[in-house]
């Protein structure tokens, strides 16, 4: 009896092996399906199996956890087998090599020769605009201070006589802007050089903006300064300037409305030469009669031009061209 049951034992003892082989025997054929785990994250494994004919995309480690992330933020898993949506349809720079192949690529990019080009015109269109908005808001600011409540501070009625012998008033200056000027035929230098330069910017105004300037010369020195001396006098600097006298109390009450300065020197004899102290300004006129701004002797012929072509380019209103000053 003791003999059956040590053969049984041994029996047993011999099947032990041959179970646990066959245990290994499917562990090896179990490893057939290969789990691909991701470095960032255990329970986000891709797998992929070992298929025939198939072939096996190994995803690169950003797009691989771009993909996992994707996933986990609850949308579908990407079937295995089908290739990854690319984020760019350029050319990777890896695979750029020449020099026309990079210059096709960066040119349909958002950032090239072109782009840069409109962007700098854009804002050199700009910056000019905006310059040119700003100025022209100045002299309108300029244009309505200079202008009382009611009545201009500078400028105002008056009834003068021309080089001609004909009346001249305030009326007879609208419709165009006007350029005042007071001074005398006597004057040793200021005046003619101011006449000079008031000439210069007569020739300007007309080219660029046509005739729409009346130049006008009154006289602060009536005793002297007789039609037929104006005409004469003013003939040698501008055929367009107007000269205009009157009597004393006229060209005081002128002076006065245009906030003009001047003075003669009392007891003056008969034939005795003297100089007439005044204001030396251009006074600019809208068509309307209002005063827009004065020009003092700091200006050139250029600048001053520049100053009043502004103005007239502002202008909104018709410009009416008399057939007698046109």
């Amino acid at each position: 009896m003791s003999v059956s049951c040590n053969c049984i034992a041994g029996a047993m003892r011999a099947i032990r092996p041959a179970s646990t082989l066959r245990t290994e025997l499917h562990a090896v054929r179990t490893s057939a399906r290969r789990t691909v785990t991701s470095s960032h994250s255990p329970s986000s494994a891709i797998v992929y199996r070992a298929l025939p004919k198939q072939k096996t995309i190994c995803l690169p480690r950003a797009q691989n956890s771009i993909w996992h992330g994707r996933n986990l933020g609850g949308n579908p898993r990407k079937p295995p087998g089908q290739p990854v949506r690319p984020f760019s349809n350029s050319t990777p720079r890896c695979k750029l090599k020449t020099i026309e192949q990079v210059r096709a690529r960066n040119k349909g990019g958002p950032f090239n020769l072109t782009a840069a080009i409109l962007f700098i015109s854009a804002g050199v269109g700009l910056y000019f605009y905006f310059t040119y908005e700003k100025e022209r808001v100045a002299r309108k600011r300029i244009a309505e201070q200079t202008k009382g409540m009611g009545k201009p501070k500078v400028g105002g009625p008056f009834d003068l006589i021309d080089q001609d012998g004909q009346q001249f008033t305030h009326e007879d200056m609208q419709g165009k802007y006007a350029l005042v000027y007071f001074g005398f035929t006597h004057c040793p230098d200021i005046c003619p050089d101011e006449l000079d330069k008031m000439a210069l910017m007569i020739d300007k105004i007309k080219e660029n903006c046509g005739n729409v300037i009346l130049p006008i010369m009154i006289s602060c020195d009536p005793a002297r300064d007789t039609p037929a001396v104006l005409k004469e006098y003013l003939k040698e600097f501008h055929p367009d300037i107007i000269g205009l006298t009157g009597t004393y109390d006229n060209i005081k009450q002128t002076c006065k409305a245009y906030r003009v300065y001047f003075s003669t020197p009392p007891n003056v004899k008969p034939g005795q030469d003297y100089l007439v102290d005044h204001s030396i300004y251009f006074y600019l006129m809208d068509p309307e009669g209002d005063f827009v701004e004065a020009i003092g002797r700091n200006f050139t012929a250029d600048q001053a031009a520049k100053v009043m072509m502004d103005h007239i380019k502002d202008w909104k209103g018709p410009l009416n061209k008399k057939e007698h000053w046109a």
